[in-house]
């Protein structure tokens, strides 16, 4: 299906130059001087590689219909994630590059949501948020508050984020999936 190059959010997939992308980020540039267009980062699903593309916001590109299915991550055989069908109890293997930078944030038996184009995975939707232990956290730092300040810390998966001065190691936390930051402490 055809559509305006200013309509192109990441996680669509396109169709251009006779291949298969996945947009990871888009940005509308306006210059000073001339019209508008939209720079794209995008990852052939083929071979993985990423690349930068820019389209007037006028141009019209080939995006791709995609099909969501739910699936339960089961556990990783190195190269590819093992995933099961909640219906069907069948097991598939999903390339482990699909996830990127939010593999770290895995979990056993987590739900999680696969984005197909005709049958083929083209990425992987984690839940919005994860439940992870601090593992280390710096003292606070007398004087700070805790409505502007924050401090780093390490969570149980290796992940460093920042978290506000009341939180120490060994409490549980909720983490943002999507860029690491903390949300709150983990209730129960």
């Amino acid at each position: 299906m055809k559509q305006q190059a200013n309509l192109i959010r990441a996680g669509q997939v396109i169709e251009h130059e006779g291949r298969r992308w996945t947009v990871l980020k888009q940005q509308i540039i306006t210059p000073g001087k001339g019209g508008a267009f939209i720079q794209v980062e995008m990852r052939d699903l083929k071979s993985g590689n990423t690349t930068n593309e820019r389209w007037r916001t006028a141009d019209t590109v080939e995006r791709l219909t995609t099909e969501e299915k739910e699936y339960t991550y089961s556990y990783s055989d190195g190269t590819n994630l093992v995933l099961m069908d909640p219906d069907t109890y069948e097991e598939t293997h999903v390339p482990a590059d699909l996830m990127g930078d939010a593999a770290p944030f895995l979990q056993d038996q987590m739900k999680l949501v696969v984005d197909l184009v005709e049958g083929e995975p083209v990425m992987i939707h984690l839940p919005s948020s994860v439940v992870l232990e601090v593992v280390e956290a710096d003292p606070v730092v007398k004087g700070q508050t805790a409505s502007s300040s924050y401090k780093p810390a390490k969570l149980s998966n290796g992940v460093k984020t920042n978290v506000p001065p009341f939180i120490e190691a060994g409490e549980r936390i909720v983490v943002r999936t999507e860029d690491a930051t903390y949300v709150e402490r983990a209730k129960g």
